[in-house]
């Protein structure tokens, strides 16, 4: 981390809670009583003060929250050329104890190409309202692939799984040149379901609609690489992995072991942001297969509750990790955002607050500075 360069020893993952003046100006615009452009002048009053606090409490990476999606992955493939989102009749994929709203996306022509997608827009006003690092979060691939298969991705488009995914590869090479080219240098891919293929049961149920989950893995890495491809060598860019965050709840469980060593060894970027808040994401152990010059951020604060945890518990959960990567290969942050879904998580924006700042103060502790 040369030049206070990200990641940085206090980093976060991205998403923020909704404020209260925001979720009241989304509800108004659903039922139609303001304008879009009454919607985003409120969006950017609500950014703009969250740039301001995540400054405040020592934060290096600034994002906009994802102030502006209603989902941390449908609103970008919603913008993708050959993407439709769409109000479905049932979610088709549940949480451990909450229930998505029903929207869905589908593939309704070829892939391959990147727009105007107003997500570099998004990423502008950041950039023009922070003198920090501006950070910007895309879902990875994946997303488009893994929770509905075929439904998603319709036979008479793509009757060859091979050509969609060289397709949807080549469309986020292209993002993320489009990024660079907004002046993006901070890019993270929310790769949550390389996590997902931890788990026995999601390897089960991926196996039951017809799909192999060890080519699968091979296939998202490819995506992936194809994506990391359109970055030039000044770009950092991180994927971030969980096992699900959706009002505190979560989907999957079990520890990198299976994925890790592709992982870490046959994704070309540098920066992990990885769960570690609970045992449901396993040990360090797979940390072994980090190689020298790449990064990973601990997630070892969680998201998902408003209790502080102890300096000193952090400082030992961040020792373990040292004895199977460098210790100055590690940064630290939660495991997840604090709203993947404008619903957000069960704690109050004062704890998200605390949260962040005890992350940046326990991150100084350990390495003598956040940045």
């Amino acid at each position: 981390m040369p030049d206070g360069k990200p990641p940085f020893r206090a980093d976060q993952v991205g998403s923020l809670l909704r404020p209260p003046a925001l979720k009241a100006a989304r509800e108004k615009r659903e039922r139609g009583e303001i304008d879009a452009a009454a919607l985003r002048a409120v969006e950017d009053e609500c950014i703009v003060a969250a740039i301001a606090r995540q400054e405040e409490v020592g934060l290096q990476a600034i994002t906009d929250g994802e102030y502006r999606r209603a989902f941390w992955h449908y609103d970008f493939l919603e913008g993708l050329p050959g993407v439709e989102g769409y109000d479905a009749e049932r979610t088709g994929f549940s949480f451990k104890g909450a229930t998505l709203k029903p929207r869905k996306v589908r593939v309704a022509g070829r892939l391959g190409n990147f727009g105007a997608h107003p997500m570099l827009d998004h990423f502008r006003f950041v950039a023009a309202h922070t003198k920090r690092t501006p950070k910007m979060t895309i879902p990875s691939p994946s997303a488009l692939h893994f929770r509905f298969g075929r439904e998603a991705v319709p036979e008479a488009i793509y009757p060859d799984w091979e050509a969609f995914y060289r397709d949807l590869g080549e469309a986020y090479r292209k993002a993320v040149r489009a990024f660079y080219d907004a002046g993006c240098r901070y890019l993270q891919l929310d790769e949550v379901y390389l996590a997902y293929l931890c788990d026995p049961e999601q390897r089960q149920n991926l196996s039951q609609r017809g799909f192999d989950p060890d080519d699968i893995i091979e296939h998202y890495i490819g995506m992936i690489n194809a994506a990391v491809s359109g970055a030039p060598d000044d770009m950092v860019m991180a994927m971030h992995l969980c096992r699900g965050n959706f009002r505190s709840t979560y989907v999957a469980s079990g520890g990198y072991e299976p994925v890790a060593e592709r992982l870490f060894n046959d994704i070309r970027l540098k920066t992990y942001f990885m769960e570690f808040d609970t045992q449901r994401a396993g040990g360090f152990e797979p940390l072994r297969f980090v190689p020298k010059g790449k990064h990973v951020v601990l997630g070892v604060v969680t998201s998902k509750t408003g209790e502080l945890e102890g300096k000193d518990a952090i400082k030992r959960r961040v020792e373990e990790a040292s004895r199977f990567v460098g210790l100055d290969q590690c940064c630290l942050s939660t495991q997840c955002g604090f709203a993947s879904t404008e619903e957000g998580n069960a704690l109050t924006e004062d704890q998200q607050w605390a949260k962040l700042r005890f992350v940046v103060e326990t991150a100084a502790e350990i390495w003598g500075s956040a940045g």
